[in-house]
């Protein structure tokens, strides 16, 4: 059995931040090393993807030394500046925490992102590998992490 948060740690740890970007409602998508454009189905350019993807659907928050920074309950007008502070920053750590599996991710100068589900269910985090022939996608399905 291949241990799919090693895989991602190996490949996110060393990687440099280049995008973030808020989907649907809260869900906010970060996006590491090397870009790549897409296009949405009505030709318009789309968010452009990383070679590693984190994406937490809701329920996340970012990490400053002690405290909370800014999290999916936040004033929305902070959110910019929020994912702003988070490009460039280079991935020290990822990592799990919990029963069931939340993600985190360290960066440097104390800061981490953390998916956080205040809610019934799984964790709503998702992973990316975008490095090879097909995408690899793990998330947390039924207390457990899978492949999707």
């Amino acid at each position: 059995m291949t241990d799919w948060i090693e895989h991602f740690r190996a490949a996110a740890c060393g990687l440099t931040i280049a995008h973030v970007w808020r989907g649907h409602g809260s869900a906010l998508f970060i996006e590491l090393g090397a870009l790549t454009p897409t296009t949405r189905r009505d030709g318009s350019p789309g968010e452009p993807r990383g070679e590693i993807s984190l994406m937490v659907e809701w329920s996340w928050r970012i990490e400053d030394g002690q405290s909370i920074a800014y999290g999916s309950w936040s004033d929305e007008d902070l959110w910019p500046p929020a994912f702003a502070r988070l490009v460039g920053r280079t991935v020290e750590e990822l990592s799990t925490f919990g029963r069931p599996p939340e993600v985190l991710l360290s960066l440097g100068s104390d800061l981490r992102v953390a998916s956080f589900m205040t809610a019934e269910g799984d964790p709503a985090w998702a992973l990316s590998d975008r490095r090879g022939s097909r995408t690899i996608t793990v998330c947390c399905r039924a207390g457990m992490i899978r492949v999707e």
